[in-house]
C-alpha cells in the first residue's frame, strides 16, 4: 500500500512516523514551545533529524475547549514554516480545517492536507478535489473542540466512526479524488470516552479494513494520563507503547510529538518480528 501526496507516493509497506509541530501559545502539552517561526523551523529540522518520515505543522490548538483562531493568525503562524519544511526533504502535512488555508499551503507544494473536520467545512472538499495529487487525512470527531469532551459519543465508538469515516472516504471520491491519495485517523481523544478511545485501539484492524492507510494519533494524549497518572509531558513512554500497539493492529502512519523515542520503540518491534518469522522459517 502507498499514499499519494503532491510530491511523495508514500511508501506503506513499513510504519511511518509524523512527527508533530504545534506552531501555537497553547496546544495541550507543547503549547508555546514553539510558537515563533524560528523555534518551529528548528523543530522541523530536529523531527527529521531524529528519523521523522513526515511532518505535520498546524497552527491552530485543537484541545478540548479551545476556540477557534482567526483566518489571517493562522495563515501569518503556519506559512513561514511550511516554506521551510518544504526544502527538508520529507512530506509535509498541514493541519487546518480551513479551506482557505488549504489552499494557500497547497499553492506552496504542501504533501497533505490533515483535517480534524473530515473536510466538513464548506469548500475544504472542493479544494482537495480540485489539487491534482495532493493526499489528505479524514478524522473522525464527535462535535466539536469547544464541546466534544462536554458530550462524548454515545454507544458502540468503533461501528460510529467506521461508518463516518467510510462515508466521508467515499463522498470525497466522488468528488474525483482517488482512493490512493486518502487517509483516515478514528480520532483518539476528539470527542471520545477513555474508554471509547481503547476500545477503537483493540478494534484497529476493523478499521484497517476499510482499505484506507490509517493514521492514528496517541501521543500524550488524556486517556494515556488516566491509565498512567502522568502529566501530558511525562506521558512519552506510554505514547511510545501506544505507537507500537497501534502499528501492531495495523496503523500505516503514527503521529507523535517524541520522534526519537517513537522511532526506537518501533525498531525494538521490527527486530521482534524478524525474530518471529525467522523462526517461523
Amino acid at each position: 500500500m502507498y499514499w499519494q501526496t503532491t510530491r511523495f507516493a508514500i511508501d506503506l509497506a513499513q510504519p511511518r512516523v509524523m512527527g508533530i509541530v504545534n506552531v501555537t501559545p497553547d496546544s495541550f502539552s507543547d503549547g508555546g514551545e514553539h510558537a515563533s517561526a524560528e523555534a518551529a523551523i528548528a523543530h522541523c529540522e530536529q523531527l527529521v533529524a531524529e528519523g521523522a518520515d513526515l511532518l505535520d505543522i498546524g497552527g491552530e490548538s485543537t484541545r478540548p475547549g479551545s476556540p477557534p483562531l482567526p483566518l489571517e493568525e493562522e495563515l501569518a503562524r503556519v506559512l513561514p514554516v511550511v516554506r521551510a519544511a518544504l526544502t527538508l526533504g520529507v512530506p509535509v502535512s498541514v493541519d487546518t480545517y480551513k479551506p482557505q488555508v488549504m489552499q494557500r499551503v497547497l499553492d506552496l507544494g504542501v504533501d497533505i492536507v490533515n483535517d480534524i473536520w473530515a473536510l466538513r467545512q464548506p469548500g475544504a472538499a472542493q479544494v482537495v478535489a480540485a489539487h491534482p495529487s495532493c493526499g489528505v487525512c479524514l478524522m473522525h470527531m464527535h462535535g466539536e473542540p469547544q464541546t466534544m469532551q462536554l458530550a462524548p459519543m454515545q454507544g458502540d465508538a468503533l461501528v460510529q466512526v467506521l461508518s463516518f469515516l467510510q462515508h466521508a472516504a467515499q463522498a470525497l471520491q466522488g468528488l474525483g479524488v482517488e482512493k490512493h491519495r486518502i487517509a483516515i485517523d478514528p480520532g483518539i481523544g476528539f470527542g471520545k470516552t477513555v474508554e471509547q478511545n481503547f476500545t477503537l485501539l483493540a478494534g484497529q484492524r476493523v478499521l484497517q479494513a476499510a482499505g484506507y492507510p490509517l493514521l492514528v494519533g496517541w501521543s500524550r494524549k488524556s486517556s494515556l494520563g488516566a491509565v498512567t497518572g502522568l502529566a501530558a509531558r511525562e506521558r512519552v513512554a506510554a505514547s511510545a507503547v501506544a505507537a507500537v500497539l497501534a502499528v501492531q493492529r495495523g496503523a500505516a502512519v503514527v503521529r507523535v510529538h517524541d520522534v526519537k523515542e517513537t522511532v526506537a520503540a518501533l525498531s525494538v518491534l521490527r527486530a521482534a518480528q524478524a525474530g518471529d518469522a525467522a523462526g517461523q522459517a
